[in-house]
C-alpha cells in the first residue's frame, strides 16, 4: 500500500467488521435524506427548482474562480519574490557580502520569476515547487553571508 493519500484501496477489514462497522455509522446519503425529509419546503418559501439551478450554476462557477485565484496567486507571489530576491542581490553586490551571496539571491530571484510565468500560464502546482525552490536557494545565499 503506498503512502498516498488519494489512493482508492480502503483498509483491509474482515467482512464480518465492514457490515458491523457500516451498520453503526450511517452513510452520508442517509444523512442528508433524514435532513430532507425533516425540512418543509413550504416553510422556506423557495421551491427545489431554483435551489438546484443556483446550486448547479455555483458548482460550475466555483472551480474557475478557484483557478483563476490559484494563478494569480501563484503569479504575484513570484513576482514578488522575484522582486525581493533581486533587490537583495543588489544589495549585497554594494555591500561588503562576497560574490556567491549575491549570486544566490539572484539565482533564487530567477527561479521564482520562473515560477511566476508557470503560475500565470496555469501549472499552479508546479510554480508552488518552484517558489520553494527559490526561496531556498535565497536562504542558502543569507546563510553564506
Amino acid at each position: 500500500m503506498s503512502g498516498r493519500a488519494d489512493s482508492d484501496t480502503g483498509p483491509q477489514t474482515v467482512p464480518e467488521e465492514a457490515e458491523r462497522i457500516e451498520g453503526a455509522v450511517p452513510h452520508e446519503k442517509d444523512i442528508r435524506a433524514d435532513q430532507d425529509r425533516d425540512q418543509d419546503p413550504a416553510e422556506d418559501g423557495d421551491t427545489e427548482d431554483t435551489e438546484d439551478t443556483e446550486d448547479a450554476e455555483d458548482d460550475a462557477e466555483e472551480p474557475r474562480e478557484a483557478a483563476r485565484r490559484a494563478r494569480w496567486t501563484a503569479a504575484g507571489a513570484g513576482a514578488l519574490l522575484t522582486l525581493a530576491g533581486l533587490a537583495a542581490s543588489l544589495l549585497r553586490l554594494a555591500g561588503p557580502a562576497p560574490a556567491p551571496v549575491a549570486a544566490a539571491y539572484a539565482a533564487g530571484g530567477a527561479v521564482c520569476a520562473c515560477a511566476a510565468f508557470l503560475g500565470a500560464r496555469g501549472r499552479t502546482r508546479r510554480a508552488l515547487w518552484l517558489l520553494i525552490a527559490g526561496v531556498m536557494v535565497m536562504a542558502l545565499g543569507d546563510q553564506f553571508d
